[in-house]
């Protein structure tokens, strides 16, 4: 069993920080756990109700995915749970009528799968690769899709109950149209037109509540800052508590109606869910994968930069590919008991450490608080009115967007605004997964043309001043080369590959005169790939078709040994590859004395 988990390099945190664990440790991690359990109360709630889920669903994800993460994963502090990343693809999953909430339990245990894979196959590192770019573009979107979907609650925005006969239904009684909340299309597009076409069922009281808690969670931590136990209390769950006071205050002894609370639109079941495996057809597999994928990435990407984050402010090293496993188990297990997606949480892991949070013992009792909450609290978790939620998730969104990232990226070269903008755009007009695929296609080109123009292909003309390739500190042995009669010298610098493949017969096409030689240096070709050899052979064959030798300098041995496996070799012979301009050179004055004696007679065959 050792010898297996050594292999997989999967080192939980938790484990190793049980070794000397003491009193005092236990007492910060479990005021720590304690603050974090109750900043991810609203968040939970708030990330399940968004996400098209019951609102118990993201508790019950934060107390599982939560525990797990923790337990097996590769930080010291991390904390898991729903994050806001997951929202709209949830959403998009739960919402559609060929997959809904099964299609959101097999995907999710898929991503879990492949977080795993990429944990043992040591893929920790590789996530870091994906360009920062692409990361704040499709935070910034994701936040801009968050916003957009909250408006309805913020404004309380209602339509009719519509018929069988497709007309509205009248109530009886007061003669007034049934109303029920607005339901809105996928697309962001969609949604804002769907906004302005209801606008007239605009809830005056509704927006006041938004905005008071806006306004909480904005303003009460400032407020607090000095007052000892309050100052540790998040904003938003003043937010929720001031505004369901004031929602029952407004209804009870002004007969306010319309301002719509959980309990108007959830059964809620403040229990423990039972451990459901659904049955898994290849069939879904298949049509869940990219979706899959998308979950997966996405949660690889948040908690490794969250549990970097954490590394700056905590000075310790977290371990990427036990992160990553643990990450996968966690998204295994949660959607069994009805959990979403979970990934590392940057805020809740940053309140974590900011209340002591020493070991992953803080982020068990965070969940384990959050498991006392959900078993006693939630059924006052039926007076919570929508539009504090919706206020919570502005300030998520808000926090999401990362403006001020932005802005400072807009200062950068012109191929990372441009893939910042494509995925930015492609998140809220399409989707996260064509986003991420599309915004690394794009990044994956844009880097190709980079290094293509570091790499050229120039003719030299006249006295050339070489460098002994053996040392290139040396200065004083510099020589002045004259070219002789007859002889063409190109200089290849850089990696010679499929980018810059063609430059060759453009260069060739633009010299009139027809040498005897043509010497192509080589001295600064790190390496060779196909298409370069390729294209290479090309041209000396029609070199040799015009009677011109081409002969190779100052080829490295591993570009050598590459070429040495081609045709090219053949073509060239191996007499016409020198190591050093000089061997070149003189080669070069002798096919110009003796030019018929070279001829190579298997290209005049």
């Amino acid at each position: 069993m050792k010898n297996i988990i050594s292999f997989f390099d999967f080192k939980p945190k938790f484990f190793s920080c049980l070794k000397d664990y003491d009193k005092q440790k236990f007492g910060q991690d479990a005021l720590a756990g304690l603050i974090t359990g109750i900043v991810a109360l609203p968040l939970a709630i708030a990330f399940g109700i968004a996400s098209g889920v019951s609102p118990e669903k993201g508790i019950i994800t934060a107390i599982v995915a939560g525990f797990i993460i923790s337990v097996l994963g590769g930080s010291k502090v991390q904390i898991g749970g729903p994050t806001g990343a997951f929202i709209v693809i949830i959403y998009g999953i739960v919402t559609n009528p060929e997959y809904g909430l099964l299609g959101l339990t097999i995907a999710t245990i898929l991503a879990g799968v492949l977080l795993i894979l990429m944990g043992v196959f040591k893929l920790g590192t590789v996530i870091k690769f994906i360009p920062y770019p692409i990361i704040i573009g499709f935070t910034a979107g994701i936040a801009l899709t968050i916003f957009t979907t909250q408006m309805g609650d913020i404004f309380g925005l209602k339509q009719a109950v519509l018929g069988e006969d497709g007309l509205p239904i009248i109530d009886s009684e007061t003669g007034a149209q049934l109303m029920a909340p607005l339901k809105t299309p996928g697309d962001f597009i969609g949604k804002w037109i769907c906004y302005f076409e209801h606008i007239d069922t605009f809830n005056l009281w509704n927006f006041v509540v938004a905005l008071v808690s806006v306004l909480l969670i904005i303003f009460s931590p400032k407020a607090f800052k000095r007052v000892p136990g309050l100052n540790k209390i998040p904003g938003s769950l003043y937010a929720i508590i001031f505004g369901t006071l004031i929602v029952l205050g407004l209804k009870h002894f002004l007969g306010i109606e319309g301002i719509d609370t959980i309990g108007d639109r959830f059964e809620i079941e403040a229990k423990l869910p039972q451990m459901v495996v659904p049955t898994i057809t290849y069939e879904m597999i298949r049509s869940l994968m990219p979706i899959a994928f998308t979950i997966a990435i996405l949660g690889a990407i948040e908690s490794l930069l969250s549990a970097a984050v954490a590394d700056g402010v905590i000075g310790d090293r977290h371990n990427s590919n036990t992160e990553l496993i643990g990450q996968g188990v966690a998204n295994i297990v949660s959607p069994l008991f009805g959990g979403i997606p979970a990934t590392g949480a940057i805020a809740r892991t940053m309140t974590n450490i900011n209340n002591g949070g020493k070991t992953p013992v803080a982020g068990v009792i965070h969940a384990l608080v959050l498991l006392l909450i959900l078993l006693v609290l939630m059924p006052l978790a039926n007076y919570i009115p929508m539009a504090c939620l919706a206020g919570v998730l502005v300030i998520v969104s808000y926090n999401m967007s990362g403006w001020r990232t932005c802005r400072a990226l807009l200062k950068n070269p012109k191929s990372d605004i441009a893939v910042l903008v494509v995925t930015f755009l492609l998140t809220v007009i399409f989707d996260l997964t064509v986003a991420i695929e599309f915004g690394l296609v794009l990044a994956c080109l844009l880097l190709l043309r980079r290094i293509a123009s570091t790499s050229h292909v120039s003719l030299l003309h006249g006295e050339v001043a070489v460098h002994d390739d053996s040392d290139i500190m040396v200065t004083s042995d510099e020589e002045h080369l004259e070219i002789p009669e007859g002889v063409q010298i190109y200089e290849i610098d850089g990696p010679f590959f499929f980018g810059i493949a063609n430059r060759f017969e453009e260069l060739a096409s633009q010299t009139f005169e027809t040498p005897v030689v043509r010497i192509i240096r080589m001295r600064k070709v790190p390496f060779v790939d196909a298409t370069g050899l390729h294209n290479l052979e090309v041209f000396v064959e029609k070199s040799h078709e015009d009677g011109i030798r081409v002969i190779l300098s100052g080829v490295r041995p591993e570009v050598l040994r590459v070429i040495k496996h081609t045709s090219l070799f053949g073509v060239i012979g191996e007499k016409n590859i020198y190591d050093h301009i000089n061997g070149a050179l003189a080669r070069a004055k002798e096919v110009v004395a003796h030019p018929h004696d070279h001829h190579h007679h298997s290209h005049h065959s």
